[in-house]
């Protein structure tokens, strides 16, 4: 871990390189040490059908979730959680200026007792990096 899960306006897709700001958030991630890079998953979800505000369509969001695994320490979760809020801000600066864009990033906690994983990518690149 971290996964993480970004739903976005489909307006979003017309004007901007979504895959590019994936790897963006990926290469955010990895630089800030926190997290494993064998971990790292960012997934893109387009949202044909929304509402936003006042209906005016130039509005956009950008609503991520971030989940980590448990152990670390308040000060650990807000440093990486900011990093990637500032790369989303970064990216959409003009539509934030303009007012049209709405940007939130939440972290959950992944309950380690409940979740089942096998990740053939660890062992690949322990692997090649010897």
């Amino acid at each position: 871990m971290p996964h993480l899960i970004v739903e976005h306006s489909d307006n979003l897709s017309h004007s901007h390189d979504m895959a590019e700001l994936a790897q963006q958030l990926s290469d955010v991630v990895v630089a800030t040490g926190i997290f494993p890079l064998a971990g790292i998953r960012v997934r893109m979800h387009p949202v044909e059908t929304y509402a936003i505000a006042d209906g005016h369509p130039d509005n956009a969001f950008v609503a991520l979730i971030m989940r980590i695994g448990a152990g670390r320490d308040l000060e650990t979760k807000q440093r990486g959680g900011q990093a990637v809020f500032d790369c989303l801000c970064n990216y959409f600066s003009d539509e934030i200026d303009a007012g049209f864009m709405a940007i939130s990033v939440d972290i959950e906690i992944n309950d380690a007792d409940m979740s089942l994983k096998r990740n053939g990518v660890a062992g690949r690149l322990k692997r090649e990096a010897n």
